[in-house]
């Protein structure tokens, strides 16, 4: 029934079918076949036999034709309310174009007899067809001069995957019109990597998934470069982009800065109860039981990962007093040397720290570096802050630690199953997985979207590394770090 009112109200709005009468409505609505696509996949192609048309209900739609040696060149964009197909209805006319779902999408499909049936009994929806084929000659036009322009344009074209509007506004001031950009919404995976076609260079982030089988359909597509925009690249078959010869390269240090400042935030947070105590005060609570904190000064801080971050983190709580236990594989000689720092293992670090914070890579060793026997061995009370990658923390380990008392309190801006929720809006939903919904009911535990890179110094440092990555392979002189071994 939800589906035949949207139809209903989509029917009305839309101009070409606003002067149908009542008996052509329920024709439509009888008729009409809802269809659903996910991203990346093709509606109908170029040249194919066509005997249908669409009006599309939610999600966009890139318009391709063929330019030059058979690449797919985008027109234009779909959106809600708009409607592709007519002219194939048309004594079976092939497809003027390949229609491709850039996220997912919902349509209404018309068959060629339904569509007859309309056509012959409705002189106004005759008008309006009329209206909007006059439309599509007068496109027609700007399509040569644009299939022409893209021919001719001899910019580098890059498709970036996982877009968002702030990320966009930092790439495009800081291309400065030196590469061909196109922006899409969804992630880049097995099930959207055909979006990679006619890319040579295709720049990722942190929830895109590349196995082995998606790197090798992203050879054949003529993909020669993945510039990640991010430090990690856990997500990312390496070996197989070597195998294929596909150049990696990342952003290993965007701003240390800030994602060492949102780790103490979270700190400070989660020590004065700063969320609880606002939530109370906008029900006109202002009573301050529960919500007892500690003075940072003196507290010992468990550092796991010296690198920038960590190094940023660290300089940090030595502001505040605190002393400083320090964990890497690889030390760093002027932190060793430093008044209030000290390297010491990871079973040290786990007993005496009163606050541990994660700062390493995630590799196959780091994998669940802190589980249920690493928190048996805590201090009772401790905090844990992660920002760097949600594999490093067992998150059932931490949700049994949480229920114990064992952990007084956690900040997470990563998660392991992240993929599927962070960085999207599922307000209108209801959060499927039970562990990420169990952890948003401790009032103990603060969770952020990922949003530690999140400041406008370090969206334009990604940028900017990223175009310099992209230049450098461009001059061949960069680009195998990565699929050499060397991380």
């Amino acid at each position: 029934m939800k589906n035949f009112e949207r139809l209903q109200k989509m029917l009305k709005n839309v101009d070409i079918f606003s002067s149908l009468n009542n008996n052509s409505l329920k024709l439509l609505m009888d008729k009409m076949r809802l269809i659903v696509f996910e991203p990346g996949e093709v509606i109908c192609k170029e040249d194919d036999k066509g005997s249908s048309m669409y009006l599309l209900d939610t999600g966009e739609i890139s318009v391709l034709k063929k330019g030059k040696a058979g690449k797919m060149i985008e027109i234009t964009t779909l959106k809600p309310g708009e409607v592709a197909g007519i002219m194939s209805l048309f004594e079976k006319e092939p497809r003027s174009a390949t229609l491709k779902a850039m996220d997912r999408v919902e349509l209404w499909e018309m068959d060629a007899k339904t569509f007859k049936r309309i056509f012959d009994n409705n002189p106004g929806f005759s008008q309006s067809i009329l209206k909007v084929l006059s439309g599509y000659l007068r496109k027609e036009t700007k399509i040569v001069a644009e299939l022409r322009s893209y021919d001719e344009d001899n910019r580098l074209k890059i498709a970036v995957f996982d877009s968002k509007p702030y990320m966009e506004k930092a790439f495009n001031e800081k291309n400065r019109e030196r590469y061909a950009l196109k922006f899409y919404k969804p992630h880049l995976n097995s099930d959207t990597v055909s979006m990679a076609e006619g890319f040579k260079v295709i720049c990722l982030f942190v929830n895109d998934i590349l196995d082995a089988p998606t790197v090798e359909k992203l050879k054949n597509y003529g993909v020669e470069m993945i510039a990640l925009r991010c430090a990690g690249f856990n997500n990312i078959d390496i070996k197989a982009c070597g195998k294929y010869g596909i150049s990696v390269a990342r952003v290993p240090a965007y701003s240390p800065y800030a994602v060492a400042e949102h780790s103490v935030a979270l700190m400070m947070a989660l020590n004065r109860h700063i969320s609880r105590a606002n939530s109370r005060i906008k029900e006109g609570n202002f009573s301050l039981d529960g919500l007892v904190g500690f003075d940072m000064f003196g507290k010992t801080i468990g550092v796991i990962g010296t690198g920038k971050i960590g190094k940023c983190l660290i300089n940090i709580m030595l502001g505040y007093g605190c002393n400083i236990l320090a964990y890497d594989l690889y030390r760093d000689k002027t932190l060793s040397e430093t008044r209030h720092v000290s390297y010491v293992g990871l079973d040290e670090l786990y007993g005496s720290s009163d606050i541990i914070t994660l700062h390493a890579p995630l590799t196959p060793e780091s994998h669940h570096l802190i589980g249920d026997k690493e928190i048996k061995n805590m201090k009772q009370g401790v905090m844990i802050i992660n920002t760097s990658r949600g594999g490093l923390l067992d998150t059932r380990a931490l949700i049994n630690g949480l229920l114990n008392g064992k952990i007084g309190s956690a900040g997470l801006d990563v998660y392991e199953e992240e993929s599927r929720y962070f960085f999207e809006d599922h307000s209108q939903s209801v959060i499927a997985d039970e562990t990420l919904a169990r952890l948003t009911t401790f009032n103990n535990v603060l969770v952020t979207s990922h949003m530690g890179f999140l400041t406008r110094e370090a969206l334009g440092n990604i940028a900017e590394t990223t175009f310099m990555n992209i230049a450098e392979y461009e001059k061949g002189i960069r680009g195998k770090e990565l699929t050499n071994g060397i991380s």
